[in-house]
Formats: structure tokens, sequence, C-alpha cells
């Protein structure tokens, strides 16, 4: 490797070295964390998973979100041990999964914020707009930009939020949410 190709390797480990220490983690040179530092000392870890290949955050017993390979995303945290209070989701899909009685952790994307207890679900955003299906349990859906149309979606049920439409809860097709779940290995 040429000296100077060498030179930025190394001052690039440096600077992520550094990163980390202030409580910036990056991931697969794509997902991108940011954390604050009493999130280091929380009970949530970053682990990957393989087949098919994607990251895992788990928040002690109370969140698990899984973000394929591709996620632009940021956490944001609270203080202490408490679960991150929002997952800014900006490109990719993520599967989440919250325990009953845990506190509540938005997904906030582009299009849509989505915020639930108990519950499992998907968001997965595009350019155009964001789609959200519950597994399990239930979800209340809103547009980002609009704080008054809000839906509940129930097991089974999706939406998909973009600029230009209204907020229309449907049972989603069997093929659509086996190609999503597929996603996540399930």
């Amino acid at each position: 490797m040429p000296l100077e190709k060498r030179h930025l390797v190394n001052m690039a480990a440096r600077r992520l070295h550094l990163l980390r220490m202030a409580g910036t983690l990056l991931l697969s040179g794509v997902l991108t964390l940011v954390v604050q530092p009493a999130f280091a000392q929380s009970s949530c870890s970053f682990s990957t998973v393989s087949d098919p290949p994607r990251q895992m955050l788990v928040c002690g017993e109370g969140l698990r979100i899984e973000l394929e390979p591709s996620v632009q995303s940021k956490v944001l945290t609270r203080a202490g041990d408490a679960p991150p209070r929002a997952l800014e989701l900006d490109k990719g899909a993520a599967f989440i999964e919250v325990a009953p009685g845990s506190r509540p952790t938005q997904i906030r994307t582009p299009h849509a914020i989505a915020a639930v207890r108990g519950t499992t679900y998907v968001v997965d955003v595009s350019d155009t707009g964001t789609s959200v299906f519950v597994v399990e349990g239930e979800v209340e859906v809103r547009k980002a930009d609009d704080q008054s149309g809000i839906v509940v979606l129930g097991q089974g049920e999706g939406v998909d939020v973009a600029a230009d439409t209204g907020l229309e809860v449907r049972r989603w097709p069997a093929p659509r949410v086996s190609g999503l779940l597929a996603r996540f290995g399930r």
C-alpha cells in the first residue's frame, strides 16, 4: 500500500477511535448512529446478524431493532438505562420489537412518525414514502408534517405514507408481507 494511502487509513482509524470515545459509532460505512455518553452506559448493545445480514440494537428486555445493512439512521437517546427515545430512519427498513410496558420509542422518517408500546412492526423508507406494517400489537402513525391526521394500525395492517396521499389503513396481501418480513429472516 502506498505511504499516502496508508497514512490516510491510519488517520481514519484514529478518528474512528476518537469518535467512538466521544460517543459516535459508525457501522458499515452507511449506518450512522449518533449516541450520547449516557447511551454508552445504558443496557443497549449492537451486534451483526447474518442470513440475511443486518445490524441489531438491543436495549435490555424492552426494545430490539433490526436494521438492514443499507439503512441510514440516527439513534436519539435518553439518559441512563432507558431505551432510545427515537430512531430517525432516512432510508431502508427496520424491524422493531417493543415489549409491553416498556418506554415508547418513536421511529421518525421524512414522511411519517410511528410510536408504540408492546408491539412488533416494520418501517420501510424510500425516497418517495414510508410504509409501516404491524406484525403484532398496535402502532400509531401520522405524517411527519401533520399533527392532526393519526391512524392506528392493528395486526396485519399497514399504511403507505407519502406527501401527496392521505393515510389509508389497509390489510396487506400475503406476498407483500412475506417479501417484507423475508428481508429480516422471517
